[in-house]
C-alpha cells in the first residue's frame, strides 16, 4: 500500500471516528435551529412550559386533510410544522391529519358528528383562472388527554378579510390556539372568577358565551351583593376568596356598603373588570313608530369611587363615523319589505392602535352606545386600550337619539379636535381606598387605606360582553351581530382582559406574536400566468439543463486530454 493511500485511509478513519463521536454526543444534547427571520418555529417560553405538563399521551386529530384550496394547504403546512415542533419537545404529543370527507359513504355521518361537537365547516369559493367552485373545509382539530377533550380552532374569522388574509391571521394565532388548548386539558384550574350580581347586571343567558369561554380555564361563579345589607363583613370575606370580579352592565344604584366591599376587595389585591353604561340607552328602544327615544344619564353612585381610582366615565355617548352597519326598512315592494344597510354612528367599530398585548393583533371590536372615559392624575399608570376614531365626538345627555341620523351628511370639519376618545382603559398601580379619611358605611377591623399593586380594566359599554339571542332565545357567538352578519373580536378582547388581569400574560404574548408570511398576489399571477409559469417552473429547469451541459462539456474536455 502506497503512502498516499495510507494517509487517505487514515483520514477516512479519523473522519468516521469524529462523526461517530458527534453522533453519540448529540444524543445527550437537544437543540433545534430556526432559520426564519421572524423565528416562526421558535416556541415561546410559555408554550414550552405548557408542553412540560403533558405527562400522558395527548392525541390530536387535525381535520385539514384532503383536496384543499391553495391557501388552506399553506395553513395545513404551517399546522403540521408547528405540531412537529411541539412533538419534538414532548413525544407524548401524538397527532394525525384526517380527511372527514374522504369516504363518500361515511362523510355525512362524519359531518354530523363534527357538527355535534361544535366543529362547523366553512364553505369557500375557489377561483382557479376564472373558474369558481365551492369547497367545504373543516379548519379544526380535537385534542384528547386523560378522557378530556377540547376543540382547537385553526382558522381565525377576521371580519371583512379575504381567505388569504384569514389564513395569514390564523397562522399568526396558531401557536396560541394549540398552546391554549393543551393548557386547558392538562393544567388544573386554580384562579377563581366572580360574576357580580344584585345591581341589575346582565342575565346569565346574555353573557352565556363569555361564561362558557372563561369556564374552560378558570373556576367561575355568581356572587350576589344582596347579602351586604345583612352581613357586610361576611360578604367581603367571601368575595376575597376570588381572584377577579366582573361587573357587567349594572343598572341599579350601588349602596355605600356595597362600594366598601368592592373597594376593599380591590385594595386587598382583587382584580376587577368593569363594563359600565353611564347613559340609559338601548337599541331596542328605537324600534317604535317614531324611530326615536331619549337617552338620559344613569346614576349608579360609582362616580366618587372611580374618581378616586383615577378615571371618570362621562354621561355622554360617542358618535363615530366609523360605525357599524345596520339594516333598516326603507319601503315595500309588493308584499315584501325592502331593507337597506346604513352606517350606525352610535355603534363604534374600533380597531386597536395600541401595541399592548391585550389588544395587539385584534380585529374590529363592536361597541353599542359607548361613553367617553377621562383619565385623572393620581400616580396610577393608565393605558388606553381602545379608543374611537379620529372622526368621532361626544354627545351629551339627555339627548334624543333618532334613526334618521343615518341620513345625516357630515364632513371632517365637524370633528375638529374631538376624536380619539378613550373607550377602554387599563389602570395599574397601588390604589387608595375611596373611604380614606371618610366615615365607613360599616365597621371593618381589617380596613386598609392603601393596597398592594393591582390592576383594573374599565370598559365604557356594558353591551360589549353581551351575546345576542336567536329566534329560539339561544345565545349566539359573542361578537356576532345578527343584524349585519358580522363577527367582531369582542370575545378575544375580553378573554385577553381576563388573562392579563389574572397574570396569564404568557398566553397573551403568544397571541400577539408577529409573523411575516409572504404570499403570491393571485390577481397579478392570473394577469401574467404564462410568464409566472416560465419563471417558477421553466427557468429553474433551464438553469439546471445549462448546468448539466456545461458540466458534461468540461468533463469531456478534461478527460479527453
Amino acid at each position: 500500500m502506497t503512502t498516499s493511500k495510507k494517509n487517505n485511509l487514515k483520514s477516512l478513519l479519523i473522519l468516521i471516528a469524529i462523526l461517530l463521536f458527534l453522533n453519540g454526543m448529540s444524543s445527550y444534547f437537544f437543540h433545534r435551529f430556526d432559520l426564519t427571520n421572524d423565528k416562526r418555529y421558535t416556541l415561546s417560553t410559555t408554550s414550552l412550559n405548557i408542553i412540560k405538563q403533558v405527562k400522558a399521551p395527548l392525541y390530536v386529530k387535525i381535520y385539514l386533510q384532503g383536496d384543499l384550496p391553495a391557501e388552506f394547504k399553506r395553513l395545513q403546512s404551517e399546522t403540521r410544522d408547528l405540531f412537529e415542533e411541539f412533538q419534538a419537545y414532548n413525544k407524548n404529543i401524538i397527532f394525525e391529519f384526517v380527511d372527514p370527507l374522504e369516504n363518500e359513504d361515511e362523510s355525512m355521518d362524519n359531518i354530523k358528528e363534527l357538527y355535534s361537537k361544535g366543529l362547523t365547516p366553512i364553505n369557500i369559493t375557489v377561483d382557479d383562472k376564472g373558474k369558481q367552485s365551492q369547497e367545504m373545509v373543516f379548519p379544526w382539530a380535537i385534542a384528547v388527554y386523560n378522557n378530556k377533550e377540547v376543540n382547537i380552532p385553526l382558522l381565525k374569522n377576521i371580519m371583512g378579510a379575504s381567505t388569504t388574509q384569514k389564513v395569514v391571521g390564523s397562522v399568526q394565532h396558531l401557536e396560541y390556539s394549540i398552546a391554549d388548548a393543551i393548557n386547558k386539558i392538562t393544567v388544573e384550574k386554580q384562579k377563581k372568577v366572580a360574576v357580580i350580581k344584585g345591581n341589575g347586571e346582565l342575565q346569565d343567558v346574555q353573557i352565556a358565551k363569555f361564561l362558557m369561554q372563561v369556564r374552560e380555564s378558570y373556576h367561575i361563579g355568581p356572587f350576589t351583593l344582596d347579602s351586604v345589607a345583612k352581613n357586610p363583613t361576611g360578604s367581603l370575606e367571601a368575595l376575597q376568596k376570588y381572584d377577579l370580579a366582573i361587573i357587567a352592565k349594572p343598572t341599579e344604584t350601588f349602596t355605600d356598603a356595597e362600594k366598601q366591599v368592592l373597594d376593599q376587595f380591590i385594595i386587598n389585591g382583587g382584580k376587577t373588570l368593569w363594563l359600565v353604561d353611564q347613559v340609559n340607552m338601548e337599541m331596542d328602544s328605537l324600534y317604535n313608530d317614531s324611530g326615536a327615544t331619549l337617552a338620559f344619564p344613569r346614576d349608579l353612585n360609582l362616580n366618587d369611587m372611580f374618581f378616586k381610582y383615577g378615571f371618570r366615565i362621562n354621561p355622554d355617548l360617542v358618535k363615530d363615523e366609523h360605525g357599524s352597519p345596520i339594516k333598516l326598512a326603507t319601503g315595500e315592494q309588493g308584499s315584501a319589505t325592502q331593507y337597506q344597510e346604513f352606517n350606525w354612528k352610535f355603534a363604534p367599530q374600533v380597531y386597536p392602535i395600541s401595541k399592548h398585548p391585550i389588544v395587539k393583533n385584534l380585529g374590529g371590536i363592536k361597541f353599542d352606545f359607548a361613553s367617553g372615559i377621562d383619565t385623572l392624575k393620581n400616580g396610577i399608570k393608565k393605558t388606553v386600550l381602545l379608543q374611537s376614531s379620529l372622526y368621532s365626538k361626544r354627545i351629551g345627555s339627555p339627548a334624543e337619539i333618532n334613526l334618521n341620523i343615518v341620513e345625516e351628511e357630515t364632513s371632517p370639519n365637524h370633528y375638529l379636535n374631538t376624536g380619539y376618545i378613550p373607550l377602554s382603559v387599563l389602570l395599574e398601580g397601588s390604589f387608595h381606598s375611596m373611604f380614606e379619611n371618610r366615615v365607613l358605611p360599616f365597621q371593618q377591623k381589617s380596613f386598609q387605606t392603601a393596597g398592594k399593586p393591582n390592576k383594573i380594566i374599565v370598559i365604557s359599554d356594558g353591551d360589549l360582553i353581551k351575546n345576542q339571542l336567536d329566534k329560539n332565545f339561544q345565545p349566539v357567538e359573542l361578537g356576532y351581530d345578527q343584524r349585519s352578519g358580522n363577527l367582531y373580536d369582542n370575545k378575544d378582547f375580553l378573554m385577553n382582559c381576563v388573562n392579563y388581569l389574572l397574570d396569564d400574560n404568557g398566553l397573551i404574548n403568544i397571541r400577539s406574536k408577529d409573523l411575516d408570511l409572504p404570499l403570491l398576489d393571485k390577481e397579478k399571477v392570473y394577469e401574467s400566468y404564462t410568464t409566472t409559469q416560465i419563471l417558477t417552473i421553466g427557468l429553474p429547469i433551464l438553469i439546471l439543463a445549462l448546468f448539466g451541459i456545461v458540466f458534461t462539456f468540461l468533463r469531456k474536455k478534461k478527460y479527453a486530454n
